[in-house]
């Protein structure tokens, strides 16, 4: 008898992967399609709907056709979080290009809304701050530019949705306009505490509910795809959380893209003194799990950068290997605040900065600086949750593409003077997407059943000294409070 795969569609930033997982955790069949990227603004990133939904339709296909005849038991998806999709009802097409998470077009509308003084009341329905990341105020800038926008949505003519709703809408043929809990918790337009859009805050941000797809559980039936139910929906991060099994709260992972999340269980609804977004980290069973996250702009994406900088062929891993020439970054630190910093200091002001330069400074050693400026702004988000929770947090869970990294990871675990655990996996948010598709269908039956699966990893310990680690940290601190007064100051 053939086993039953699940299809595992993860839908990230820079490229789509389309994965066929067995009852077993094990990857039968793999296929991924890139993805360009825009920036038509200083600040403004944005993607072609349509190409991201090919993408994804084109990659099924080439995953399928290596293995032909697969029993299919669900389908998971996966997807980059708060960047958000606007499209026509009827017709199906995208009314405008998909605006990305890492988008500041809005901010001059958030500027408006914390002179309003409206900031308490937003985090304390949503968990979240007043930033352009989140998504309604990428949304409410979609309705004042597409033509007609608000009138077509208030009349139900045209869609809104994060990236989960705009795959699941084509999946199903547009018959179903649903998202997962995850997503909508990153909108700041849903409720946290009743799973439902809040009418007070659409009013804030003037989006019409009846433009907005229908809230679903990440574990559940949302529609079907060639017959097969679409059981799993969630954004990356909260997958990710997932794959590693990390079902109870006591665990912090952090995923390395070109930003990072770290997140780490809650249980039930907690708020941070020290800058963490309060976040639903999954939706399965009768209720909802909540955890608090730390959202950090450009960690992997300022290697890129450096790469690009110094006209290297291959930007980002020739950068990575630049920084292998150096056995230390010399006293230069490199704060790659290019949008504002997230997490946890949330300084939508703040500008990037190469300090503690000398004449003898290496190209190496500012590739070096920009590699380990992943691991402190991880190190400050994992020290503010450590304040905000009451468990014990005694490692680090580590996965995404930056991940791959030994030097980094290494650095990681030095910094941090903890333990760094590497999922292995390179496809670790599919795998928690199709997790949760597996167990609402039943391929698997239990939590346990999953912790119990093959998780490839391996594991950093630190080997510097407390003496040295606080030396580090400390000039690090230094050069974060330095781009924090550069922007202040106002200059360009």
């Amino acid at each position: 008898m053939k086993r039953k795969l699940v299809l595992a569609i993860d839908q990230g930033t820079t490229n789509t992967k389309v994965l066929l997982i067995d009852d077993k955790g094990g990857v039968a069949a793999r296929a991924s399609r890139p993805l360009s990227i825009h920036f038509p603004q200083p600040g403004w990133v944005e993607q072609d709907a349509g190409v991201l939904w090919r993408s994804v339709a084109e990659a099924i296909d080439e995953c399928l056709a290596q293995a032909a005849g697969a029993e299919l038991a669900a389908v998971g998806v996966s997807n980059q979080r708060e960047s958000v999709v606007a499209w026509d009802r009827k017709t199906g097409e995208a009314a405008a290009p998909c605006i990305v998470w890492q988008c500041r077009r809005s901010a001059a509308f958030c500027d408006d809304l914390r002179r309003r003084g409206l900031e308490p009341m937003l985090i304390e329905r949503t968990g979240l701050g007043i930033d352009p990341l989140f998504s309604a105020s990428k949304l409410r800038w979609l309705l004042d530019n597409i033509p007609g926008g608000q009138k077509r949505a208030e009349a139900g003519d045209l869609c809104l949705g994060t990236v989960d709703s705009w795959v699941l809408w084509n999946l199903t043929g547009g018959r179903v306009h649903a998202c997962d809990a995850t997503n909508a918790s990153r909108t700041q337009l849903l409720n946290l505490r009743r799973l439902d859009w809040d009418d007070e805050l659409l009013g804030v941000f003037q989006v019409p509910r009846q433009a907005l797809p229908e809230i679903r559980p990440s574990s559940g039936t949302a529609g079907e795809w060639a017959g097969v139910p679409i059981a799993g929906l969630i954004g990356d991060s909260h997958a990710a959380l997932f794959g590693h099994a990390a079902f109870e709260p006591g665990s912090v992972k952090a995923t390395y893209g070109t930003g990072s999340s770290l997140m780490t269980l809650t249980g039930q609804p907690a708020f941070s003194s020290h800058g963490l977004s309060t976040t639903i980290a999954w939706w399965q069973g009768p209720a909802a799990t909540y955890a608090l996250e730390g959202n950090i702009f450009m960690t992997g994406g300022a290697v890129q950068w450096l790469g690009e900088f110094l006209r290297l062929a291959d930007p980002a891993s020739g950068a990575a290997a630049l920084a292998l020439e150096a056995p230390g970054a010399g006293g230069v630190y490199l704060v790659p605040a290019f949008a504002g910093l997230g997490a946890p200091y949330w300084d939508s002001t703040a500008r990037g900065l190469i300090s503690g330069l000398t004449r003898g400074t290496t190209a190496a050693q500012v590739a070096r600086a920009t590699l380990e400026s992943i691991a402190y702004q991880v190190r400050d988000v994992f020290e503010a949750m450590r304040q905000d929770v009451s468990v014990d947090l005694p490692e680090l869970l580590a996965d995404g593409g930056a991940s791959r990294n030994d030097s980094l990871m290494q650095f990681q675990a030095d910094i941090l003077g903890r333990p760094v655990v590497r999922n292995l996996s390179a496809d670790l948010s599919a795998i928690g997407a199709a997790w949760l598709a597996g167990l609402a269908v039943g391929l698997w039956k239990s939590a346990g059943e999953l912790r119990a699966l093959p998780r490839p990893e391996d594991r950093f310990e630190p080997r510097m000294n407390q003496t040295e680690r606080d030396a580090r940290c400390a000039g690090w601190r230094e050069a974060v409070a330095r781009a924090r007064l550069h922007g202040a100051a106002g200059e360009p």
